[in-house]
């Protein structure tokens, strides 16, 4: 992991393997953490999976505290906004990896899910075959570069994931088209709002869009869109420190009237109310 070097309240984190070698799994322990943690919030571009030995502690993930207990696991998508408190005496490790990593199909289904962000208990009959999983890719990820192995952290990464039942393991696969019209909302979010824009892009009949989102989320097409620019507009207010005007600019609204009302219809309070909130936590 690196600072990319941006001027920013949150610390933007790249996927930065150590050393020369390729590989798309990493793993450290909290205690490397707690060197590396200032205490800030930060976003980074790859997964970050935790399997807790011992806590008590928490991490909050995009406003969302997860408390972090004994023999539980925690999974921080790529993109969330989050902040590691009071981990003085956490054991466990991290495993930081790309979202391309898994290798299995269902793995992959995860690690693009619509919802990673999760937390959750291991039961004890799991734990033994977590611990396990979990110790041989720590042994693989201690092993001298050899040319061929690369692969080999990949694949214990997917062992480990199965083993864990993360608990949108349970959701349904996500169909073809909702993940099209996932990867198009991030890519285009901060300029189009409405459903229509997508559908017609995507090629598809909105009902046809409607259902699959529906289906993957329990959502609206366009309830997924407000989600999507509302934690964009808190991760901005709070993190960012910007004003509405500001924030209407990023976001592709007309003026800070339009994205104020926007943001009040949707939360319940005007932007600097909010944004005054957080900051008085």
């Amino acid at each position: 992991m690196v600072e990319n070097g941006r001027v920013s309240v949150i610390r933007q984190m790249t996927y930065q393997p150590v050393g020369r070698r390729a590989v798309s799994v990493e793993t450290m322990t909290f205690g490397r953490l707690r060197e590396l943690n200032d205490g800030g919030t930060q976003r980074a571009d790859f997964h970050v999976l935790a399997v807790v030995d011992a806590g008590p502690g928490s991490v909050t993930v995009d406003f969302r505290r997860h408390p972090l207990e004994d023999r539980s696991a925690v999974w921080i998508p790529p993109g969330a906004v989050h902040q590691w408190n009071d981990i003085a005496d956490m054991t466990g490790h991290l495993v930081l990896f790309v979202p391309t990593a898994p290798v299995t199909h269902d793995t992959r289904e995860l690690a693009a899910s619509p919802d990673p962000a999760a937390h959750w208990s291991i039961p004890d009959a799991d734990w033994p075959f977590v611990d396990t999983a979990r110790s041989h890719l720590l042994l693989e990820a201690s092993a001298p570069p050899r040319d061929g192995l690369t692969e080999l952290r990949d694949i214990l990464l997917s062992a480990l994931i199965t083993r864990l039942h993360p608990p949108h393991a349970e959701a349904r696969l996500t169909p073809a088209v909702f993940r099209l019209f996932r990867s198009s909302v991030e890519a285009h979010y901060r300029q189009h709002h409405d459903a229509g824009y997508y559908a017609r892009a995507l090629g598809y009949a909105p009902r046809t869009l409607s259902r699959a989102v529906q289906q993957a989320t329990g959502r609206t097409a366009k309830a997924y869109i407000v989600e999507r620019i509302v934690l964009e507009a808190k991760r901005l207010l709070a993190h960012d420190r910007l004003t509405a005007a500001r924030c209407a600019d990023v976001l592709g609204f007309p003026d800070a009237s339009n994205f104020s009302v926007f943001f009040r219809k949707a939360t319940g309070m005007r932007p600097g109310a909010w944004q005054a909130t957080v900051t008085a936590e």
